[in-house]
């Protein structure tokens, strides 16, 4: 825990990490995140207001969680206090209170803000510790996670404070970065595709980039390089740059080769592109992206578990990480190969949507509105409906709920495979009394 963002003063410039030397001072020199820092955007006001208040900084790892946070305490001359969730607990909790206690009856009062980083690894009863100070008004909260703050940060104190997004950084961000870097001389010169592979290699993440930096600078000082080729950069760093351009070819066409494999029900291949695609760096939140929509595209309601093996998949390695969280990827990747394949739910939101560009609005049915309101019962609001709930085995037959004059569109066709073998042969059995009713 640290109560200051100041390095020792005994560690010069030129001895400090690149990220720490590159780190900004102002809220102007800040890389990214402009739908929040913009002018007059959330963020941005937050800091004009003269008022600091609790929030959650919720975003991906190296995009500026922590330099807002410094930048807060800064704009409101504030005692900046760290904590990390990681190695802290209640006791460094403690800690902070007196501090801040401290500070607010010094000589000079003093606010204080809290930050602590990975808040989501703080179990319920060491967030909920924050609570009556945070509601005293003794210090102001920010927490920082890679978690969605819904699942993993408590209810109360998530009530306590305002929540922002941030964003990865996105290619012209990471540039601006080694424009930095090489202004001050942290970095020799780069040619062109060798900067695009550092960026690709970097997928949003500053700090990745800046210690990529550090360490080609100690090996282009030392083999006296100058430019950095994307040959030598290859060569020096090896194992860590083999990864895929995120824009470029070879990384869509493998994504399309994965799902390929897996729509054609391989399993075998379905893990070779899998691998091939962490081998090559694809960060495997993206994977798991990927996954969701196959499920959703290509099992579909022939098994509709396969949709939940997805998220609960993206959820393991949420909380795993690299590279024990992969394994249940790859569990899942096996198991949409080998699940049963429909699209029909697919073709059918795509034939909705096509229909309803086409047509534009029809009014709703009066039997089908609501009517909360006397005048809207005389109006015939809701007349007629029939309750399906209170209909033999639950369902109205010959109820019509396609807005008048609207023929039956048909968008959803099951396939004969999986669970919807047994859909169709439900469908089926309603079409039919549907036209017994007539």
């Amino acid at each position: 825990m640290t109560a200051t963002p100041s390095s020792p003063p005994h560690l010069s410039a030129s001895h400090q990490p690149l990220a720490e030397r590159l780190r900004p001072r102002a809220l102007g020199e800040v890389i990214g995140q402009q739908h929040l820092l913009g002018e007059g955007l959330a963020l941005r006001l937050a800091f004009e207001s003269g008022q600091p208040h609790s929030c959650i900084l919720w975003g991906p790892p190296g995009v500026g969680k922590t330099t807002i946070a410094r930048l807060m305490a800064n704009a409101f001359d504030a005692q900046f206090i760290t904590i990390s969730a990681v190695l802290g607990g209640v006791k460094d909790i403690r800690e902070a209170v007196e501090k801040a206690e401290l500070a607010r009856t010094d000589l000079h009062p003093q606010r204080t803000i809290v930050f602590v980083d990975e808040v989501h690894r703080f179990n319920k009863s060491q967030q909920d510790a924050f609570l009556p100070h945070v509601e005293s008004g003794l210090f102001t909260f920010i927490g920082a996670t890679t978690e969605n703050p819904s699942f993993e940060v408590n209810s109360a104190l998530l009530s306590r404070a305002a929540v922002y997004v941030l964003q990865a950084l996105d290619e012209e961000d990471l540039h601006q970065i080694v424009l930095k870097a090489q202004a001050i001389g942290a970095i020799a010169s780069i040619e062109a595709d060798a900067e695009q592979r550092l960026i690709a290699y970097a997928d949003g993440d500053a700090r990745r980039l800046l210690n990529t930096l550090e360490t080609l600078a100690v090996a282009a000082e030392r083999e006296k390089i100058a430019p950095i080729t994307d040959a030598w950069l290859m060569k020096v760093l090896g194992e860590r740059m083999r990864r895929y351009d995120k824009g470029g070819e070879q990384f869509y066409d493998t994504i399309s080769a994965l799902h390929k494999s897996v729509r054609g029900s391989d399993p075998d291949a379905a893990l070779y592109w899998f691998v091939r695609m962490l081998d090559g760096g694809a960060d495997p939140r993206y994977m798991a992206r990927r996954f969701i929509r196959m499920a959703s595209e290509d099992v579909g309601l022939a098994d509709p578990r396969a949709l939940r093996m997805a998220l609960d998949a993206a959820d393991v390695y949420e909380r795993l990480g690299s590279p024990e969280g992969e394994l249940a990827l790859a569990e899942c990747v096996v198991y949409l190969a080998i699940a049963p394949k429909s699209n029909a739910v697919y073709k059918a939101f795509n034939a909705a949507k096509a229909l309803v560009k086409k047509e534009g609005t029809r009014p709703v049915p009066l039997h089908l509105r609501n009517a909360p309101t006397q005048l809207m019962k005389q109006l015939d609001y809701g007349k007629g409906y029939r309750y399906a709930h209170d209909e033999a085995e639950g369902f109205a037959a010959g109820e019509t709920y396609l807005p008048d004059g609207m023929a039956e569109p048909g968008f959803y066709k099951p396939v004969n495979r999986g669970l919807e073998i047994k859909i169709a042969e439900k469908l089926e059995q309603l079409k039919k009394r549907n036209r017994a009713q007539g």
